[in-house]
């Protein structure tokens, strides 16, 4: 387990070029020996650039990598340590499972009955054990990227494992298993592991923390529960959940009093009155059906209704504005097109110039 440090890394492609205009921006990172991140984001936010500089496969164009505090920005991807897991699985068609797995450590000088024993721990948390024998090349697809991710767990030395949308050319039907079992024997084993994909599910069911990249920028980095229930940008708060969070443009009056649609809105904390345009932002989730008026209800038109199996998302008009509520099926929908919701004070987060504004 390493801990990897990134140092002001910034990298561009095309020399003499503006900064503004960098495949990565500056950036400072820690990711903590033993944890499992996932950088996520839409094709050409700086992920994959950011993974192949921590594999030494780029060299950045300013700053530095540090591996447990040792500089390694100019060493070469065989000399950092690394195990890789890329979008095809690469393993050796010709050997068996046990042949693949035990690969690296013969290549180690491990001895016999250690590499036994380090193969059959290995491949029993991958749930492999009784096909160690079987040719790689007749296994799944999902069954042949875990055999990739398993030569870089039955490495003492390894650094770090860092994967590059490992799933993409998975089953569907498949997926999910594979998330649960990625992020089991990550826990297990615990090694550092770098994750890219631009599944934001994906993200938050295999790693501990998500970093949330756009256009070379690292725009939030924190739990799975903290980018959902406090986006630190209108732009996390779209680009995490389905459907994304709603944000609604408000107007500020005297003495703090935050309006919608001309009546009060309690926030979960103050706006000052030194910001740019104002917003409040609630996740679908939040957004409740009432009958009685209260505080924080509002008028509200039924514009349309979505099935989502379990849940119905409600398209609805509150204050000339489109939000989205995240219903139970068993709830119903609304007999009437006129009805009344609530924005919970606690759930309704206040945000200026797309940003969150940070509680006094």
């Amino acid at each position: 387990m390493t801990q990897l440090d990134i140092v002001d890394v910034g990298h561009t492609y095309t020399h003499g070029v503006d900064e503004e205009r960098w495949a990565l921006k500056p950036l400072e990172l820690t990711f903590e020996a033993g944890k499992t991140y996932a950088l996520v984001g839409p094709s050409g936010c700086g992920k994959t650039t950011l993974l192949n500089i921590l594999s030494g496969l780029v060299r950045p164009s300013q700053g530095q990598v540090l591996f447990d505090g040792a500089d390694v920005t100019a060493l070469p991807t065989r000399a950092r340590n690394i195990a890789q897991v890329f979008q095809f699985p690469v393993i050796y068609q010709s050997m068996t499972v046990y042949e693949n797995l035990a690969f690296p450590l013969q290549c180690r000088r491990w001895d016999k009955a250690r590499i036994d024993a380090k193969v059959h721990q290995v491949a029993e948390a991958l749930d492999l054990d009784d096909r160690l024998r079987q040719p790689a090349r007749r296994l799944t697809a999902d069954d042949k990227q875990l055999i990739s991710l398993g030569r870089g767990l039955v490495r003492d030395d390894v650094a770090a494992v860092l994967m590059d949308e490992p799933l993409t050319v998975i089953d569907p039907q498949l997926k999910h298993s594979l998330r649960r079992k990625i992020r089991e024997i990550t826990e297990q084993f615990r090694p550092t592991v770098i994750y890219v994909t631009h599944d934001q599910y994906e993200a938050m069911s295999v790693a501990q923390e998500v970093l949330v990249m756009k256009d070379g920028r690292a725009m939030q980095q924190g739990t799975p529960e903290q980018l959902f229930e406090a986006p630190s940008s209108t732009y996390v708060g779209y680009f995490v959940g389905s459907p994304a969070m709603n944000f609604l443009t408000v107007d500020r009056e005297a003495r703090g009093t935050v309006t919608l649609g001309g009546r009060p809105l309690a926030v979960a904390w103050d706006i000052p009155e030194n910001v740019g345009e104002a917003q409040v932002g609630i996740r679908p989730e939040y957004v409740e059906i009432v009958t009685e008026p209260g505080p924080n209800t509002f008028p509200a038109t039924l514009r349309g209704v979505r099935d989502h199996g379990p849940q119905r998302v409600l398209e609805i008009e509150v204050a000339g504005q489109l939000i989205r509520a995240k219903v139970p099926r068993e709830d119903g929908v609304p007999a009437s097109e006129e009805f009344l919701v609530q924005l919970p004070r606690a759930k309704t987060l206040p945000y200026a110039d797309g940003r969150l504004i940070l509680q006094s």
